[in-house]
């Protein structure tokens, strides 16, 4: 059992944030060791591209930075916003100091020593730092990036959601709501099992990673929601992260279900067929007038489909500079990920 105090101050400077390194590394854990539970379907998609970056780039270096209990710390930086993205992720571990990696890559491989020849000249290298950034960058854009707006989509919906139950029911309603395993009680938080290492956080507490006292000074608390800790819990509790929780998103349990087999029409039965191909469509942020190129359909009538679409929760719009975006909402996401829609043009509608 792991307690952590909670003092007033704590609670005025805690905050939530999204962490695209942490779910690449907890994401590359699981795929190597097996050691979380991904769902079957992404995991037999996944799996032929993860060992092939394994084979044509230098993602065993990374894997070698992985512990079962411990991790290296420049290869999952703490997130600085609530906004979070991959770049500023990865401009983050460039940015590391050699010194530090050095480090960090000593303490690991007196661990678990690195026998692979090539895994060790990467370590071993000048430029460290740099290759292993590059080939962190190279399994994001090949195993994450299609999936992150959909998986982004469902922490940030998660993270509306926490803010709202505190603004109605208070920190320790919402702190209880983050996991089975998490109380409130007398003043702070306790925490039932726990998982440790880099991806997976930090769980040592006083040191142990399963019991102790922990104390936030003033400093307050991150807690980042994540789809791959899912069951667990994980923490992360020693510099350079700040005091740190991470729990499992509202949804994620969704994404281990094996889905009925879609009905290819289904999704255009529902919405109508030139609703359901501007849906799936949105897989990015989208203009009207670039909608309407891609699909060949009217402007105008790209205007009241979306209108439509928006008024039943399938889309949200934000202004973007001189141009209206519109992006699938969590629910639009679901939908259309289900429906294998035809990829054949219509008439314009």
């Amino acid at each position: 059992m792991l307690r952590i105090e909670v003092a007033t101050e704590d609670l005025l400077r805690s905050r939530f944030a999204l962490s695209p390194s942490f779910e690449l590394c907890t994401l590359l854990r699981a795929l190597h060791r097996g050691g979380r539970p991904l769902p079957r379907a992404w995991a037999a998609r996944l799996r032929p591209g993860f060992e092939r970056l394994r084979r044509e780039t230098e993602l065993d270096a990374v894997l070698a930075l992985h512990a079962p209990r411990s991790g290296a710390d420049f290869i999952a930086v703490p997130p600085r916003g609530p906004a979070q993205s991959w770049a500023d992720d990865l401009a983050a571990i460039r940015a590391a100091p050699r010194e530090q990696a050095r480090a960090e890559i000593a303490e690991l491989t007196a661990l678990q020593p690195v026998r692979d020849p090539r895994v060790r000249a990467v370590l071993d290298a000048p430029d460290v730092v740099e290759r292993v950034a590059a080939a962190l960058d190279l399994a994001w854009q090949e195993l994450l990036a299609p999936d992150w707006p959909r998986l982004r989509a469902l922490c940030e919906r998660d993270v509306v959601h926490r803010v709202g139950v505190i603004g109605e029911r208070g920190w320790a309603a919402a702190i209880e709501e983050l996991h089975d395993s998490v109380r409130w009680s007398d003043g702070g938080i306790r925490l039932g099992a726990i998982d440790g290492g880099d991806g997976d956080g930090d769980g040592d507490g006083d040191g142990d990673g399963d019991g102790g006292t922990v104390r936030l000074d003033g400093e307050g608390l991150l807690l980042i929601p994540s789809v791959f800790v899912w069951p667990r819990m994980g923490a992360q509790l020693r510099p350079p992260w700040p005091r740190t929780l991470v729990y499992p998103a509202r949804g994620t349990a969704v994404l281990h279900e094996t889905p009925a087999p879609p009905r290819p029409d289904a999704l255009a039965a529902l919405l109508g067929r030139s609703r359901a191909r501007l849906l799936a469509a949105l897989d990015g942020p989208a203009s009207t007038t670039q909608l309407a190129r891609q699909l060949s359909f009217a402007p105008g009538a790209v205007g009241d489909h979306l209108a439509v679409l928006r008024e039943a929760g399938l889309v949200v719009r934000a202004r973007s500079g001189r141009s209206v975006l519109y992006r699938r909402t969590a629910l639009g996401d679901a939908l259309a990920a289900s429906q294998a829609l035809p990829d054949e043009r219509g008439p314009t509608p």
